[in-house]
């Protein structure tokens, strides 16, 4: 078998069939779990950044409602409207004493600076100063030109004369113009936190997750990296112009964006309280991390489950194959062109029952046509009066008709015959052809219920026709009816004119060859009736039937045969034979002599046919006739016979035998070793050679000790043995040159014959030639 054999088909089918929803499994679970995964980091992610939002929130909100509180107090709207010197020492000590309560570790508030602009003063941790003489002077007045009462500043820290600086790079500061109320402003006081100490707020310790702040601007506010504060997220190259657009004005989202390092799922919350965005930046590699991890487990899971699909499937495939293995080998053996083996096993299969189907199919046809021939012939010798009385009972039934005839009542024979072709547009060697046309009308025109195959003989169509629970009357009106139909139909599709005769009725089968005879002599009489009539016997005969004598005409060509075998034994056996059937019934003894003179005729007809001189036989001074009609007693005559004109037949065949039979035989050889790659038939060797069919193979036989188709046989199958031997011609094209149709019945014969098939055959012998 081929490599893509069925077993090997079955054995990847369900490796695959096993395997496959397993991978699927896997690979739908890993899916999913990813999914789950980067759905639970995205939930984490988003509590977290609500976190991170709370916690900065909680110090920004409390510093804004301390700074408030400051703002609004009585002692701040007096201190705004005063000059502050050793007078107001109390004022001023008392604002000293609020401001240092909200520098705490709570607020994260380093620095509280309050200038008051229209009396020209500054207070700050280190005390109070003239504003012409403070350093951020100019800096302090830009701040009371924010459009805001309010507002968060980012700043570089100490440029504000910050007493603590500290160690952070940047300051946020929450900057009020005051009096709050009051369209007239008279000063500003801001409050300073640390940007790196919110930073430590939001700082994660993962590497792969980055938090920041920013604000409306997305200028960076918060981040653990000093040198990116102040900077816009486009200028640090996270995101470009068109990606903030993603950062809508939800308070929660999430989106994905192309980060320098790779891919990252951000995530942010706007903040209610000042605008700003709070948002964490996580690379995908950190969330898939842990999908990956269980996508390595599952990936084992499912390998060891498949392993275990592949060996069960292997192991069940192997047993459910081991039945079709021995009938593929049961077949190969048998296959006449190698190159079929190279197909897989059920194609094999298929081949070889189709080729089954086939034969069995072409046989049947052949049977049904040799069934339909052989009933013919056998009606036509039936008509003719060559069939015994027990031999048609049995083939009535053999045939099928037992059935249809035996509800049968009155029967009659139709015969018809074409008028005439002249004038026609038909010509004489079409009149074969129309009376099976005539034949296939019958059939159609009257139901097989009631009627026999119509036959052809001698070029008249015969019909039996038979009818139950009718009356004489009524049957005679149904013939008419029917043969009028016939005669209307082949006129209207054939454009011929015939004439049709009718028997007189009977009631047994035995009468149908006097029937027919009917038949016959009421066509006659188109001589003087013309043309296109039907003609019922009964009109002419005055309704009795002819005397038809019995006359053996098989058990006389059996007897020729036997004579030109010179078979005396035979030839005995058939004339006792012939004279029992000729003087079994009581007859007229001009009927006896008719039968007597009518076998002799064809007797003194053989030899003249043969070359036999009538004065072998025939004496100088009388007459064989004479002799014959002289004698009265049935011994006498089949003596008379034996000794005056078979023996002396039989002798002159005898002489002949030795070296005719011989010479026919080597024709009949030589015309098969011509012929054996074609349909050769005894029949055709017969018509080439002149002789009977029956005679040559009598012949034949005597003298080979075989008959014609072993013979042939034989000579085939040395013929093929030799070309399997000597050539590398494929066996079908081997069976095909010896006639056979089907390679499968060539080996069958082959290995009946030899015990081995064509293949077998030239494996075992063909390298021994040399």
């Amino acid at each position: 078998m081929s490599k893509y054999s069925w077993y090997t088909k079955m054995i990847l089918f369900g490796c695959l069939l096993s395997i496959l929803p397993v991978l699927a499994l896997g690979f739908f679970s890993y899916l999913k779990s990813a999914e789950s995964i980067q759905s639970q980091v995205n939930l984490g992610n988003i509590q977290i950044m609500k976190q991170t939002n709370g916690n900065v929130e909680q110090v920004l909100k409390r510093l804004d409602q301390n700074l408030t509180n400051l703002s609004n107090s009585t002692l701040m709207q007096d201190a705004l409207y005063s000059h502050l010197d050793y007078y107001n020492f109390q004022i001023y000590n008392n604002l000293r004493r609020e401001m240092s309560l909200m520098q705490s570790i709570d607020t994260q508030v380093t620095d509280i600076v309050l200038m008051n602009a229209a009396n020209g003063w500054v207070i700050n941790n280190s005390g109070l100063f003239a504003l012409d003489n403070y350093p951020a002077r100019d800096k302090l007045l830009e701040f009371q030109k924010l459009p805001l009462n309010s507002t968060w500043v980012l700043h570089e820290s100490g440029i504000l004369g910050e007493t603590m600086p500290g160690r952070c790079a940047y300051t946020l500061s929450q900057v009020r113009k005051l009096p709050l109320l009051s369209s007239e402003k008279r000063g500003v006081v801001y409050a300073s936190i640390p940007a790196c100490s919110l930073a430590a707020m939001i700082k994660d310790d993962t590497e792969k997750q980055e938090v920041m702040i920013f604000d409306k601007d997305f200028r960076i506010m918060v981040h653990p990296d000093e040198t990116l504060i102040g900077k816009r997220l486009p200028e640090i190259g996270y995101m470009n112009e068109q990606d903030l657009a993603q950062f809508t004005e939800e308070k929660v989202g999430q989106f994905e964006a192309d980060l320098p390092d790779g891919r990252a799922s951000v995530t942010y919350v706007r903040s209610e309280f000042n605008g700003w965005i709070y948002a964490s930046f996580t690379e995908i590699s950190a969330i898939t991390e842990e999908a990956r991890s269980i996508g390595w487990f599952t990936l084992v899971v499912c390998l060891v489950l498949a392993g275990m699909s592949v060996g069960a499937v292997w192991l069940g495939s192997r047993r459910m194959y081991t039945p079709i293995r021995g009938i593929v080998r049961a077949i190969s053996d048998r296959l006449p062109d190698p190159t079929m083996k190279e197909q897989n096993e059920f194609q094999l299969i298929h081949e070889h029952i189709q080729d089954m189907f086939r034969s069995n199919t072409s046989l049947k046809h052949e049977l049904h046509q040799n069934t339909q021939q052989v009933r013919t012939f056998f009606l036509t010798r039936w008509y003719q009066g060559n069939v015994k009385q027990g031999e048609l009972e049995d083939k009535m039934a053999l045939y099928g008709y037992a059935p249809v005839i035996a509800s049968w009542e009155h029967l009659a024979v139709l015969t018809l015959q074409i008028d005439r072709l002249e004038q026609t547009r038909y010509d004489a060697k079409d009149l074969d052809l129309l009376l099976f046309a005539a034949n296939n009308i019958i059939e159609d025109l009257i139901p097989s219920q009631n009627r026999l195959t119509p036959v052809i003989v001698d070029q008249t169509q015969a019909t039996l026709v038979g009818q139950g629970n009718m009356t004489p009357e009524e049957f005679n009106a149904y013939l008419y009816e029917v043969t009028e139909s016939i005669q209307t139909h082949i006129r209207s599709f054939l454009d011929l004119v015939v004439s049709i005769g009718i028997s007189l009725p009977f009631r047994t089968l035995s009468k149908a060859p006097r029937a027919y005879h009917e038949g016959m002599e009421a066509l006659k009489h188109r001589l003087k009736l013309g043309e296109g009539v039907i003609i019922h016997y009964a009109n002419v005969n005055s309704g009795k039937h002819t005397l038809i004598s019995p006359f053996p005409q098989q058990v006389e060509n059996e007897l020729i045969d036997s004579i030109k075998l010179a078979d005396e034994e035979r030839a005995d056996e058939l004339l006792q034979q012939w004279m029992g059937e000729v003087f079994h019934k009581e007859r007229s003894p001009q009927e006896y002599q008719t039968s007597l003179i009518r076998l002799l005729n064809h007797l003194m007809g053989v030899m003249q046919e043969s070359g036999i001189a009538l004065n072998v036989i025939q004496p100088e001074d009388g007459s064989l006739y004479e002799e014959l009609l002289q004698l009265y007693v049935p011994k006498d005559i089949e003596k008379w016979f034996r000794k005056r004109i078979v023996g002396p037949m039989i002798g002159v065949f005898r002489d002949r035998s030795d070296s005719q039979f011989r010479s026919l035989s080597e024709e009949i050889i030589d015309l098969i070793h011509q012929h054996f790659d074609t349909d050769l038939t005894l029949e055709e060797c017969a018509a080439k050679l002149h002789y009977n069919a029956s005679y040559l193979s009598s012949v034949f036989k005597k003298e080979t000790n075989l008959s014609f188709s072993d013979y042939l046989t034989t000579y085939r199958f040395q013929m093929a043995k030799q070309w399997l031997v000597e050539t590398d011609i494929p066996i079908k094209d081997i069976a095909q040159k010896l006639g056979y149709n089907n390679p499968q019945n060539f080996i069958r014969s082959f290995r009946k014959l030899e015990d081995m098939t064509p293949g077998q055959y030239r494996t075992k012998y063909a390298g021994k030639e040399g």
